[in-house]
């Protein structure tokens, strides 16, 4: 089967016409409608809870998704990526992510070859290596245990690592670890002013070894390394992930610190591979592995259940019922888990550089919205920050919050079960609101006066109705952690699938890329500005210029 447009035009419009007439947007009246909404609106894989019942669909709704999902070709599409096919058609490549936590017997084909044993190659050398790391016998330049680990990536090779090592922290055991992504000078001079040269180790992440920010920072990096050690100890405390083995080489990185990738990965879907060096170093290959299973275990369930049970799918249908049939512009991610700090961040790219798109498949232009703008915070810092907005702002804003029933710390669990309270309480909040009557008998009751009642009441009442999804896990463990992120990765796709766009490619990075290459030798003081800049552009670097700082 493949997408047939005439159908799915057809059955757009009728979700379109449902939205307008008879979906249930009034969920708490839902609720009340039906004793066993929650039971009809969720769905379980092992201890992952997917509950969607405070969202604002019923079953004729999920009857019409589910027919747009075959009409779309959801699962031929799905089914296209497992096989290797060239799925990303913008770059004529396979998109793979899913072969590189495949178990060792496992089959994945590229071009009639299975590719399993190469990736696993690249896990064993990376196993060998973070486990001669952590047990002191790979050692720095003067024979010492490397005690900090810096990782200089941008995009995909920082914000996975990141996240997941912050995530996490519980299963540290390696070498602390440090980020360093941004080309601001502050990024580096912060991050290397406070380590000694003598016991760290660099990690350059770059899979053509050109990425303007990166190999800038890491060339720093290495003048702090040589200037404190001396040239030749560079090629003991540099490692490299990339592909582009000659640029390596030249840095002057040996091969036997270099741990490629394919250019059938993503940048954004690479943390289970080679970028998953740092995590690796800080958890050990044990923790690692376990990461990969649970990632595997989310891939066998999107691969083989049901559209109607399938938790990915049924995630990118509600994704698409709310961007493009009820026209939210934003979805918010909140993980109740302080330790997910940086997921929001992680799944904001992973989703908007995916789905940010404007062409069809075949260069048209597209017809509907396609992917929101995704943000978040970790509740319960969000409640004191942008909740005001969820529950009272003018815009619905689709909420997803994650959560864990238990925590890692059993001394402390009278202040998990706050968190538990607070998540519960504003996804109640959320649905329920509070009605003017309500704000208006509690001021009285309170001892307000009339008048002051009346006055206040509005301000105190929520509209309610505001959806949310939430997913609730058991512990967050490497495997916990591993599931959630591809469960999110495969969302991504099957609303990419449904906005018959390319979710592989990320072509609107580059032009800024090349124009700022361009204007370097003219901030720099190395050129005039031609006239071919715009005016604003002109006066920016005017001013530049006139406050610029005597170097």
């Amino acid at each position: 089967m493949s997408r047939d447009e005439v159908q799915f035009q057809s059955i757009l419009q009728e979700l379109k016409r449902h939205a307008r007439d008879d979906a249930p947007f009034d969920i708490k009246h839902a609720f009340a409608d039906d004793s066993r909404r929650f039971d009809t609106f969720s769905l379980v894989f092992d201890d992952l809870l997917f509950d969607f019942s405070k969202c604002a669909v019923n079953i004729k709704t999920l009857q019409q998704l589910e027919k747009l999902a075959y009409a779309a070709d959801v699962p031929g599409q799905r089914d296209a990526m497992f096989a290797g096919d060239p799925v990303n058609v913008t770059e004529n490549r396979a998109a793979l992510h899913v072969a590189l936590r495949a178990p060792k017997e496992s089959q994945f084909f590229l071009d009639d070859r299975n590719i399993v044993p190469d990736i696993q190659s690249v896990l064993i050398r990376m196993e060998k290596f973070s486990g001669e790391i952590r047990r002191g016998t790979r050692t720095t330049a003067n024979g010492d245990r490397f005690t900090d680990i810096v990782n200089i990536g941008i995009g995909g090779s920082n914000l996975g690592p990141i996240m997941a090592i912050n995530a996490l922290k519980p299963y540290h055991d390696g070498p602390r670890c440090h980020f360093i992504s941004n080309i601001d000078g502050a990024h580096v001079s912060d991050v290397l002013g406070s380590l000694d040269p003598k016991t760290t180790l660099v990690i350059v992440s770059s899979k053509t070894f050109t990425t303007r920010e990166t190999i800038t920072n890491a060339l720093y990096a290495r003048r702090w390394i040589a200037d404190a050690l001396g040239e030749e100890s560079v090629e003991k405390h540099f490692a490299a992930v990339s592909s582009a083995l000659g640029k390596v080489a030249d840095f002057g990185i040996d091969q036997s610190y270099t741990f490629g990738f394919w250019d059938w990965v993503g940048g954004r879907y690479s943390i289970w591979a080679s970028v998953g060096l740092p995590l690796m170093l800080a958890v050990g290959p044990q923790q690692f592995r376990l990461f990969l299973a649970g990632a595997h275990e989310m891939d066998e369930h999107f691969r083989h259940t049901h559209v109607s049970i399938n938790i990915p799918i049924m995630l990118g249908l509600l994704g698409f019922w709310y961007r493009v049939i009820c026209n939210y512009p934003t979805r918010s991610i909140i993980p109740y888990e302080q330790r997910l700090l940086h997921l929001p961040a992680y799944l904001q790219q992973l989703d908007m550089e995916s789905n940010g798109k404007c062409v069809t498949l075949d260069g048209s232009a597209v017809s509907t919205p396609t992917g929101p703008v995704v943000w978040g915070e970790p509740g319960t810092d969000g409640q004191h920050a942008f909740f005001q907005f969820l529950h009272q702002g003018t815009d619905i804003t689709p909420v997803e919050l994650i959560i864990f029933i238990n925590a890692h710390e059993p001394n402390l669990q009278s202040q998990h079960n706050m968190l538990l309270a607070n998540c519960l309480a504003q996804t109640e909040a959320l649905l329920y609101g509070c009605s003017y009557e309500t704000s208006y008998k509690k001021l009285i009751s309170s001892g307000i006066d009339v008048a002051e009642a009346k006055k206040l009441a509005p301000h105190k009442t929520f509209p309610g109705n505001r959806p949310s999804i939430t997913i609730m896990q058991k512990l967050l463990t490497p495997y916990a952690l591993g599931r959630l992120l591809a469960l999110y990765e495969h969302r991504v796709v099957v609303e990419g699938i449904l906005m018959n766009i390319n979710s592989f490619d990320q072509w609107g990075v580059e032009l800024g890329k090349e124009l700022a290459a361009t204007l370097l030798p003219v901030v720099a003081g190395k050129e005039e500005a031609g006239l071919h800049h715009d005016g604003s552009t002109l006066g920016l670097l005017a001013h530049i210029n006139a406050y610029r700082r005597e170097q």
